[in-house]
C-alpha cells in the first residue's frame, strides 16, 4: 500500500502546539478552580487566560493556513463512514477551539474581571458586567471544555486505532517520523 502524504510541517507544528496548549489550559483550569483565593490563584487565572487567547490566535492562523492548503487525502481503503465522521469531528474541533476561549472571554467580561494579555495588552470587555450571566457563562465554558476533552480523546484514540489496528498511515501523516504499521513485520 502506498504511503499517504503527510501534512505540511506548518500544519503539523500548529496542530501539536495548539493541542499542547489545549491540554495545558484544561489541566490548569481544573487545578486552579479548586484553590483557595491567593496571589498564586490569580496568577494561574492570568496564565489560563493567556493560553486561551494564544490558542484562539493560533487557531485563526491554523484556519487561515487550512483554507489555503488542503489536508492530505484519507487512505483509499478507509470506509466512507469513517471519512465522513473524521471530517465532521475536525469541523467540531475547529468550532470548539474558537468557542472555548471566546466563552471564557465572555465570562470574564460578564464577571467584571479584565483580560490583560501577557499582563500588557488589555482586551476589551465583550459584555457589560452581569454576575448572573457570568455564572451562566462559567457553566457554558466548563461544558464546552468537557465536550472538547471528549472529542480530543476520541480523536486521539481513533488515530491510535488507525496506527495499531488498521495499520495505515493516518497517524504518520501528523507524526511523519513514524513508520507505517504495515511496514512492521507481524
Amino acid at each position: 500500500m502506498p504511503r499517504v502524504a503527510a501534512y505540511h510541517p506548518v500544519a503539523i507544528g500548529l496542530h501539536w502546539i495548539i493541542g499542547l496548549g489545549i491540554a495545558a489550559g484544561f489541566g490548569l483550569g481544573l487545578y486552579m478552580t479548586g484553590l483557595p483565593f491567593s496571589p498564586a490563584k490569580l496568577q494561574y487565572y492570568s496564565w489560563h487566560k493567556w493560553l486561551g487567547v494564544t490558542i484562539f490566535l493560533l487557531v485563526l492562523l491554523r484556519l487561515a493556513w487550512r483554507l489555503g492548503h488542503a489536508a492530505p487525502a484519507s487512505p483509499a481503503d478507509m470506509p466512507a463512514w469513517q471519512v465522513v465522521l473524521s471530517a465532521w469531528s475536525h469541523r467540531l474541533l475547529y468550532v470548539l477551539m474558537f468557542a472555548v476561549p471566546l466563552s471564557g472571554w465572555l465570562m470574564s467580561s460578564a464577571k467584571g474581571v479584565p483580560t490583560v494579555y501577557f499582563g500588557m495588552w488589555p482586551l476589551p470587555d465583550l459584555l457589560p458586567r452581569d454576575r448572573e450571566l457570568g455564572d451562566q457563562l462559567l457553566t457554558v465554558h466548563f461544558a464546552l471544555n468537557c465536550t472538547m476533552a471528549i472529542i480530543v480523546l476520541v480523536h486521539s484514540l481513533a488515530a491510535f486505532k488507525h496506527h495499531v489496528v488498521d495499520r495505515d498511515d493516518v497517524l504518520a501523516r501528523m507524526l511523519p517520523f513514524l513508520k507505517p504499521r504495515q511496514d512492521v513485520p507481524s
